[in-house]
């Protein structure tokens, strides 16, 4: 059996008009994980969605954190989940 890359999934509200924003974190982690990842979706939600998903189970929030997050903290939450390890250059590096 071939293991299977994940899928990633970001939901998004079409009221708060969040669409560029997924778009842009899409490609960022795209990026950062062009030979990690098996596909990025772009999910379309209401009532101020904005969460982020490996293979169904939720990675990071807005409801949770109450506010968005950076590129690199998403990034890092993402290589821990799919590439514990791997360094992220600049990403890793604290504020």
């Amino acid at each position: 059996m071939v293991d299977e890359k994940p899928r990633l999934e970001i939901e998004y509200c079409v009221q708060c008009r969040w669409l560029t924003r997924a778009a842009w974190m899409a490609q960022e982690l795209l990026t950062t994980f062009e030979t990690e990842l098996g596909e990025v979706a772009l999910v379309p939600g209401t009532g101020g969605v904005f969460e982020v998903r490996l293979n169904g189970e939720a990675v990071w929030s807005r409801k949770s954190d109450a506010a968005f997050t950076d590129a690199a903290e998403l990034k890092r939450l993402i290589r821990d989940w799919i590439a514990p390890g791997r360094p992220l250059g600049h990403s890793d590096q604290s504020s």
